[in-house]
């Protein structure tokens, strides 16, 4: 019993000593840090790799968005081209075609009304050939839209004739179109050019 009691003496009076003499502290301050250092380390080394990568992130994304605007540039382009090129293409693009053709259609219209008043075989034999052509030129021009407007026995109407003179007559109603100096014609159903024509107009004394 002496003994033990001896070698607790000598124990305690040591760590008194090294207390004393800071020791302890010292060496439990210095792991402390060392674990504080290790955890600042590690931690130094995860932010420096997430900096890295948000860099990285942020580049990638300003990149694609800067291909993004450039498609969306290209797209609009190429929808306003193609817009312009349909709009070129309409139906209506024909309409200086038909002007053009048009007074050639009258001119023989003319020709064909005058040789009917001659009798000679060789009138005869014109008034046929221009009727064939005025006949083939017409289904030439409804093959691209062309409509003609009718006009003697209708009802006058401003949107599609274009009243020259008035005939005081009693062979057709007031307001009626009786007769036709130049044709009228729509394009797929758009007025291109009025009918010139004669309305009968209201017999004196009527109501």
């Amino acid at each position: 019993m002496g003994s033990i009691d001896i070698e607790d003496d000598i124990e305690d009076e040591n760590e008194e000593l090294l207390e004393d003499a800071g020791v302890v502290e010292t060496a439990e301050e210095s792991e402390e840090s060392a674990e504080a250092g290790e955890e600042s380390v590690d931690l130094g080394v995860d932010e420096a790799g997430s900096d890295d990568e948000l860099e990285k992130a942020v580049q990638e994304a300003a990149l694609n968005f800067e291909k993004y605007l450039r498609a969306k540039a290209d797209l609009e382009n190429f929808k306003k081209r193609a817009e312009k090129e349909r709009a070129d293409l309409q139906s209506y693009a024909n309409e200086k075609l038909m002007l053009e053709v048009l007074p050639v259609a009258d001119n023989l219209t003319r020709a064909l009304a005058h040789a009917g008043d001659d009798s000679e075989k060789n009138i005869a034999s014109l008034t046929e050939g221009v009727t064939m052509t005025v006949g083939q030129l017409f289904k030439v021009l409804e093959k691209f839209g062309l409509t003609e407007v009718k006009a003697v026995g209708e009802k006058f109407n401003p949107e599609f004739h274009h009243a020259i003179s008035h005939d005081n007559t009693t062979d057709a109603a007031p307001g009626t179109v009786v007769s036709e100096f130049q044709k009228g014609f729509t394009l797929k159903g758009r007025l291109i050019r009025p009918a010139m024509v004669s309305v009968a107009e209201e017999q004196e004394g009527e109501e």
